[in-house]
């Protein structure tokens, strides 16, 4: 994933962040993250703050890229910390950062968050999100250890609120990808996620998109 990721971003980032368009400019690039946060994050503050003021919170992204979506975290939150697998994103990330500085990017290991154990503490974020990232995930194995690892830095009761790939072809059966394949991901179905909920301490409260590209899954902290 790492390889094949630093390509892509070496290639054109942030086409592969959102292929909407070849030829991002910074404003549309900007604005774009801003659409995201407006449509999947401010529609839903009362589940992601619960009466906490968002000034005094912190967050995390899984899956930052080139920093689209963070940049737009950090004009709402008081910290955010994002973390990718690739390290040809993540310095493009921080170029994107360089006057937001209440937010920080880490390249992590692909198997783990312990890249952020030296800045946070366990339970010590109030709400975690990540969008377009698992859908390229080839393994449930992996997708499952990062939901693990969120639920370990989250409080308790704090919301994870994330997508994974939910396409099922007609005669009901998961697409499955092949371990190589970094841009379509392994699919979930409804039972898949509620599944994975369980095993990683988390109440499956909430879920949207069953059997779509874009699954939304609310997973709050148990």
């Amino acid at each position: 994933m790492r390889r094949d990721w630093d390509d892509r971003a070496r290639e054109n980032a942030r086409f592969y962040v959102n292929t909407e368009r070849q030829d991002w400019t910074d404003e549309q690039f900007v604005a774009s993250g801003e659409q995201t946060v407006a449509e999947e994050v401010l529609t839903d503050m009362g589940n992601i703050c619960q009466g906490k003021d968002p000034k005094q919170m912190r967050v995390l992204e899984i899956g930052c890229g080139a920093g689209r979506v963070t940049r737009a975290l950090a004009g709402l939150f008081g910290e955010v910390y994002a973390v990718d697998i690739s390290g040809e994103m993540v310095e493009r990330a921080r170029l994107f950062l360089r006057d937001r500085p209440n937010a920080q990017a880490f390249q992590n290991n692909g198997t783990d968050l312990s890249v952020l154990n030296p800045h946070a503490a366990d339970g010590s974020f109030d709400f975690a999100f990540s969008t377009i990232v698992f859908q390229h995930i080839p393994s449930r194995a992996v997708i499952e250890t990062y939901v693990r690892e969120v639920a370990r830095f989250l409080r308790p009761g704090a919301l994870f609120k994330f997508q994974v790939q939910g396409y099922v072809e007609a005669d009901g059966i998961a697409y499955e990808s092949t371990p190589d394949d970094t841009w379509i991901g392994v699919t979930f179905s409804d039972d898949q996620a509620v599944e994975l909920a369980e095993r990683t301490g988390f109440e499956p409260r909430h879920r949207h998109g069953a059997n779509e590209q874009y699954f939304w899954l609310w997973f709050f902290k148990r």
